[in-house]
């Protein structure tokens, strides 16, 4: 395992709980801005930083977070692409992900393919990961052209969890989607942390301390706050002192 993968073991292996935050470059207007932001999520306890978008995102831009975010805080800078184009050397790791109910080849295979010589080219690290989107209504839905999975239905969530697990993948993220109405249901995490030993990561529609210390109790190891950040600082900083108290 590299650097940013060892880092993330250290400290689930101390029984921590991680949080992440998420940054969209599409959405970053003033970079002075997220300079004094990431200082502030990175004094209430933020992991990590990810970098990415569904809609928007140039390799400049992503550089440009990803530089300013290293150099604020030192923490890890890990990509979450929404395609290639999120792809910079001025990251750390990437999460090398696969959507794993989409139902678009391109999501599956394709994009893996055509990322993976840059990704060595920039000396990023991958961290092997599965990526479950579970609600339809979402931007990274519609453009990933996912098969939702049932909210009553977490027995698929953890069947999905397995073959990631069985594949070599270290992580499966749970995605609720950018701005969603509600986040993913206890029930998923749940199970999956009850029937394999997979690091779960939890993402979408995570509006308040309290859904956040749910979804980690309920099992979830890192819980990825993005939207919230951009809409209210306060209760970004108070989600990731809930997460962080666990």
């Amino acid at each position: 395992m590299g650097k940013v993968a060892n880092y993330l073991k250290e400290k689930l292996e101390r029984g921590e709980k991680l949080h992440f935050t998420l940054i969209d470059p599409a959405k970053v207007d003033d970079l002075s801005v997220l300079e004094k932001l990431a200082l502030r999520l990175h004094d209430a306890g933020t992991d990590a930083f990810l970098v990415g978008g569904s809609i928007g995102v140039s390799p400049e831009s992503a550089g440009e977070v990803s530089t300013i975010l290293k150099k604020a805080t030192g923490l890890p800078v890990i990509i979450f692409p929404g395609n290639i184009n999120c792809l910079t050397p001025k990251a750390d790791a990437v999460l090398f992900m696969v959507l794993m109910n989409s139902l678009e080849p391109y999501y599956l295979i394709q994009a893996q393919v055509q990322a993976a010589p840059l990704v060595k080219k920039y000396g990023l690290e991958p961290l092997p990961t599965g990526y479950l989107v579970v609600y339809g209504d979402t931007a990274v839905a519609h453009v990933g052209r996912v098969q939702p999975i049932p909210p009553e239905k977490p027995e698929i969530a953890l069947a999905y969890a397995l073959a990631a697990e069985m594949m070599g993948y270290r992580f499966i993220y749970l995605e609720a989607g950018s701005g969603a109405s509600k986040p993913v249901p206890e029930t998923f995490p749940q199970l999956i942390k009850k029937h394999s030993g997979i690091t779960i990561i939890v993402g979408g529609g995570i509006k308040s301390p309290e859904t956040a210390n749910r979804l980690a109790k309920a099992g979830a190891d890192i819980i990825v706050t993005g939207t919230i950040v951009e809409e209210d600082i306060e209760k970004a900083v108070s989600i990731i002192r809930s997460v962080k108290s666990l």
